[in-house]
């Protein structure tokens, strides 16, 4: 597996068909559309990070780098819930196949958007976690904010994750390759 920063048209074009499949299906936060397509309201302004086997993108966590964040749209007084003085972005999408979930592609691609996050002087990562993954984010260091948002069909956690909190954590996570 290689974990880098999308750049392909058939890297982008994977994309939104794993945004699709992992959107409308397995977290049915959105209709199916007969594409077979799902392209993010923000993806001209996304980072994504992916995970490659070979010419498969196999997962992606989007970083979004300025605001408005989707949490913004979501949670209209969400100032009130986070620490002054930070750097922020907000990670997204976090979508990986099934049958690459249990390997290292997840601890990999978390590694490489760490790494990035340190190099752009990102403090604090914000997420729009779903309620079906709180354990895996709680194990990441996310500390959850605010109320839920989104539909009863799917459901989110507003988390955060501060650089002073995940930074013991990360050197454990990433050479055991479990996440």
């Amino acid at each position: 597996m290689q974990v880098k920063i999308a750049s392909e048209p058939w890297e982008f074009e994977q994309i939104h068909a794993l945004n699709h499949q992992t959107f409308t299906g397995e977290i049915p936060q959105h209709p199916p559309s007969p594409s077979g397509r799902l392209v993010d309201r923000f993806h001209d302004d996304n980072v994504y990070v992916i995970g490659l086997d070979e010419r498969r993108v196999a997962g992606m966590i989007a970083i979004r780098r300025q605001r408005p964040f989707s949490l913004d749209q979501r949670l209209p007084t969400l100032d009130e819930y986070l620490p002054k003085g930070r750097t922020m972005c907000e990670l997204r999408l976090l979508a990986v196949e099934k049958r690459d979930r249990r390997g290292r592609l997840l601890p990999a691609m978390l590694d490489y958007v760490w790494q990035y996050c340190r190099r752009e002087g990102f403090d604090l990562a914000l997420i729009s976690g779903t309620t079906r993954q709180l354990k895996l984010y709680a194990h990441l260091g996310f500390v959850p904010f605010g109320p839920l948002v989104g539909t009863p069909e799917a459901l989110f956690q507003p988390m955060m994750l501060t650089l002073e909190r995940f930074a013991p954590r990360a050197p454990q996570l990433f050479r055991a390759g479990r996440v």
